[in-house]
């Protein structure tokens, strides 16, 4: 590793900025939290930005310092994988709006001293990748080898192809897609109402009272979790097996397995998760349709990039069904461009990406290894 401050894991930078948005507002000065992997090539040529999902972070293939759980992605990014830094200088910074160091509604306000909380301007994923740019240029990274994404991740790859069309050379799309349905909509909206209903949300102004709304955020991550899955997968691996009891109580603690599972992953969630932070996030990837940005034509988007594309989709997620996947790879033959797609078959639904996958890994191994 090269004697720079700049590099490693656990990183945090404060940039002045501005950081001009969509809704019009600005962002001055703009905080980073980021981990980098691997070592940058004489021109940082081999640059890869991972780009993480609505309750990810910077901590992919490192231990995260709050549940000490190994990394989110440790199964794609090390040595010997996919993305290893052996070859690639990799970077993954937490995301605009989010709560593991990068400007959100929880960092503080140089204005009032306080906590953004919900004066934090409403941001856009578009806003989110320009963020990322900045961090780049601090890094002396101009152009990427890939960005490669999933879920949000994906819609941050995508909107880097339309954003900064000449700094990128692959793009690799995972269980994503080009616009939030009505449907993904309708369940964030589940969720932010269940934090905002929670009395402790105080209409976002907790965090003088280190009292968060734990219940409601609990509760939108087991609404959303449940979007994760599959039926099939709930079915093999719950199905309506008691929870360490032999018979129903008849009563409303968890009798069943899978409820306890619920409840688990949503207190689990409160742990180590902003419930402002969930609000903006979710609000960013409901705005998001990239076809809108650009003359309401996806296939605009893509014109300007001379990047070559990978898309993968899941044949049980129902989150971002494969029809949302061959929407973008349409736009991108519309586009004339480079694209390759692959629908993988998996029990697990849209959580698929996140899960054990050789499939996934030759694919993306095999993506990322072709034009070199």
């Amino acid at each position: 590793m090269p004697d720079d401050a700049r590099y490693g894991l656990r990183r945090h930078v404060t940039l002045s900025g501005p950081l001009s948005l969509d809704s019009g507002a600005a962002l001055t000065p703009v905080e980073f939290g980021y981990e980098t992997y691997g070592v940058p090539n004489a021109d940082a040529s081999n640059a890869i930005l991972i780009c993480h999902a609505l309750t990810g972070d910077q901590y992919v293939a490192s231990d995260h310092p709050v549940t000490g759980k190994p990394g989110w992605w440790s199964r794609m990014v090390g040595p010997g994988k996919p993305i290893d830094p052996d070859r690639h200088f990799i970077i993954c910074t937490n995301v605009l709006g989010s709560c593991m160091g990068s400007s959100g509604p929880a960092t503080i306000d140089p204005a009032t001293g306080a906590p953004f909380a919900m004066h934090f301007p409403v941001i856009t994923v578009r806003d989110m990748v320009r963020a990322q740019a900045m961090l780049l240029d601090h890094l002396g990274v101009s152009r990427l080898h890939a960005v490669v994404g999933g879920s949000m991740g994906g819609m941050q790859a995508l909107s880097w192809a339309a954003t900064f069309p000449q700094r990128i050379e692959a793009v690799v799309v995972i269980a994503s897609t080009a616009r939030h349905s009505a449907q993904n909509i309708a369940f964030h909206e589940v969720g932010r109402q269940a934090i905002m209903a929670d009395p402790k949300w105080r209409e976002g102004d907790y965090y003088a009272a280190a009292d968060p709304p734990a219940a409601g955020l609990a509760v939108a991550r087991m609404a959303a979790h449940i979007t994760y899955l599959s039926e099939a997968g709930l079915t093999e691996k719950f199905g309506r097996k008691l929870q360490a009891r032999e018979a129903k109580t008849f009563g409303f603690d968890a009798d069943f397995q899978v409820e306890s599972y619920l409840r688990y992953q949503g207190l689990s969630f409160t742990d180590r998760f902003d419930a402002n932070a969930y609000l903006y996030i979710t609000r960013a990837m409901d705005y998001f349709d990239l076809g809108e940005e650009h003359g309401g034509l996806l296939a605009n988007a893509f014109r300007a990039t001379d990047a070559r594309f990978c898309v993968v989709s899941f044949d049980t997620d129902w989150l971002y069904p494969t029809s949302e996947s061959r929407a973008i790879v349409q736009a991108l033959n519309a586009a004339a461009k480079r694209v390759s797609f692959v629908e993988l078959s998996s029990p697990f639904g849209h959580d698929a990406f996140l899960l054990e996958s050789p499939q996934l890994n030759a694919v993306v191994a095999g993506f990322l290894g072709n034009g070199r």
